[in-house]
């Protein structure tokens, strides 16, 4: 009977054995039967007998069942509302969402077009990361701009639409000019000071350059090496991917040098990350889709709150009743 009753209403019972008192009300109605009728009758003006020629009964006469039919559905409402039904309202799912900080190469060697003859390595660069912003809606993810120095260009957000915002109008800085370096080091730090202060179980860098550091040397030992922030990022339990992206840089000679990825790598190994090379876009694009499938967002089992649905059926039966008990009292009143 309760399966029956949440099929048709999409409500369950709490107290379904209640349901047996409706098998009293035939038992009254057939009691009320066996005892038979007043012996003597009254309505006003006689107007609910049929005519004695045999002619069409009038609409009063036609309605008087109607007060009984109204009783024994208002009771019917009365014991489904003392049976209890309830529904079950969803709870919004809670995420363990993931902390996110792109960390994105704007030194002028991002202009080349090896990996797309269309577009550069930036742009190549922002329009797959603008992607995968798109596909992490649950998490909060930050952006990180650097050539010479750190640039934190959006804090970490919900408001993806915002951070697209800021995603595309990142340009690169001016060839030759006195930011155009290539400091990953003291880019992955900055990075990882962002993540420094949040309570998320998943704190996540993706760092992509074109580059090798060039900052960070034995003639600077004050700046911050790639390792060294590395070892920053192991501490404060932060994962960094690093991505190579193109063939490498062209020599003034016009051969081209691979790119050192030895100390990207090992910045991805001591944080329990991982090294990507990507020499064309549809590698970035599959760099991003695979720490996509890795860094997976926790959800909640879905839980619902349990709600009191019995007052709509409460309301009906007194209103049946009412309704019944008025039209016995007025325009369908039967008096011994």
């Amino acid at each position: 009977m309760n399966g029956l009753f949440e099929a048709l209403t999409g409500l369950t019972l709490l107290d379904p054995w209640m349901l047996t008192l409706a098998g009293l009300l035939p038992l009254s109605l057939w009691v009320r039967r066996w005892r038979g009728a007043p012996a003597v009758s009254f309505a006003p003006a006689v107007f609910a007998r049929r005519p004695a020629d045999g002619g069409p009964r009038s609409w009063p006469s036609r309605l008087r069942p109607l007060p009984r039919v109204l009783q024994v559905t208002g009771l019917m409402f009365v014991v489904v509302a003392l049976a209890r039904p309830v529904g079950r309202d969803p709870l919004p799912l809670t995420t363990e969402g993931i902390d996110i900080v792109l960390c994105l190469d704007i030194s002028s060697s991002m202009r080349a077009t090896d990996m797309d003859e269309k577009r550069t390595r930036l742009d190549v660069a922002k329009e797959s990361a603008a992607a995968f912003i798109s596909g992490r809606p649950n998490d909060r993810i930050g952006l990180v701009c650097f050539a010479r120095y750190p640039d934190l260009r959006c804090p970490l957000t919900l408001d993806h639409r915002a951070l697209q915002n800021f995603l595309g109008g990142v340009e690169m800085v001016d060839e030759e000019g006195p930011e155009d370096a290539t400091g990953i080091g003291t880019a992955v730090a900055q990075a990882a000071h962002v993540l420094g202060t949040s309570e998320a179980k998943s704190k996540v860098v993706i760092l992509l350059t074109d580059g090798e550091e060039n900052v960070a040397t034995e003639d600077t030992p004050g700046e911050i090496a790639p390792i060294h922030a590395a070892q920053l990022c192991k501490e404060l339990d932060v994962r960094v991917y690093t991505v190579a992206a193109g063939i490498g840089r062209r020599s003034r000679a016009g051969a081209v040098v691979p790119l050192d990825t030895r100390q990207v790598q090992r910045v991805a190994s001591k944080t329990g990350g991982r090294f990507f090379a990507a020499r064309d876009a549809e590698a970035v694009s599959g760099v991003y889709a695979a720490i996509d499938r890795l860094e997976k967002v926790t959800f909640d089992e879905p839980h619902f709150r349990i709600v009191d649905r019995f007052l709509p059926f409460l309301v009906a039966a007194v209103t049946l009743l009412l309704s019944a008990w008025i039209l016995q009292a007025t325009k369908l009143e039967v008096m011994p």
